[in-house]
């Protein structure tokens, strides 16, 4: 069974949903910004609210990463994400969310709280803020969690190891210190990795790590390779959709 690409609705995703706990990755909420480059990090709100609808009428109930594959499986789960920690998402998600009583976690850039993502910018992309320490705060307040998402946002299999370990712990240090929770999911960003940053990742502490990887996760999954699915607006027919899901043309 072939994985889809992109998460928009829930009914074309119900077979493979069956076979996995899906953890669907978001980054920006809201309207789309004059000038920008990467449409599909974005999900207006409305399609979010839908979203979120639809799962709470379907019966799921929102978990974390850790506690994907715990005992009591008798509801279907999702885990909800967000990288970067955009305030969009303090926006246009906390009602959403709190109506729908899930939970969900944010996996924030340590050194860029209350700054916009510098990391887009050489690819022309329009700059969008970032929450600061006391939107955390109320993001945290909210019934929500947070996991860290490196210092600076490189590509960790890309740079020296030496600064890609201080990436993956300095990270979790400095958000423990500030907010005064445990940072145990860490989230790769751009999904970039290899052993030697799983490894960083695994000997500073962390129980699990996000990728890019599409796909649900089963309890055979690598709790430091879990996989998502993008969800984005609606970009191929639900008919192509199907087609993804079950290999039929």
């Amino acid at each position: 069974m072939a994985t889809p690409a992109y998460y928009t609705t829930l009914p074309p995703f119900w077979e493979i949903f069956r076979t996995g706990t899906p953890m669907l990755m978001y980054h920006k909420l809201g309207p789309l910004p004059r000038g920008v480059r990467i449409k599909g990090l974005y999900v207006r709100e409305k399609l979010f609210d839908r979203q979120m609808t639809e799962l709470h009428a379907a019966g799921f109930a929102s978990v974390m990463p850790d506690e994907l594959f715990s005992e009591n499986n008798n509801q279907p789960r999702v885990v909800l994400t967000f990288d970067d920690g955009f305030t969009s998402v303090l926006q246009y998600g906390l009602e959403p969310l709190a109506r729908c009583k899930f939970r969900a976690i944010q996996f924030l850039v340590a050194d860029r709280l209350g700054k916009v993502n510098d990391w887009d910018a050489p690819k022309g992309e329009v700059m969008s803020p970032l929450m600061d320490a006391a939107q955390v705060r109320e993001w945290l307040a909210a019934g929500h969690e947070i996991g860290a998402h490196t210092l600076t946002h490189p590509r960790l299999a890309q740079i020296p190891p030496a600064a890609a370990r201080e990436e993956v712990f300095s990270s979790k240090k400095k958000l423990e210190d500030l907010f005064g929770v445990p940072i145990t999911h860490f989230c790769f960003p751009y999904g970039d990795c290899n052993e030697v940053v799983r490894d960083l990742v695994a000997e500073a502490g962390y129980r699990t790590a996000c990728t890019t990887v599409s796909g649900v996760n089963t309890p055979a999954e690598h709790p430091l390779a879990l996989k998502r699915l993008m969800a984005r607006h609606q970009s191929l027919s639900l008919k192509t959709l199907w087609s993804q899901l079950t290999g039929c043309a």
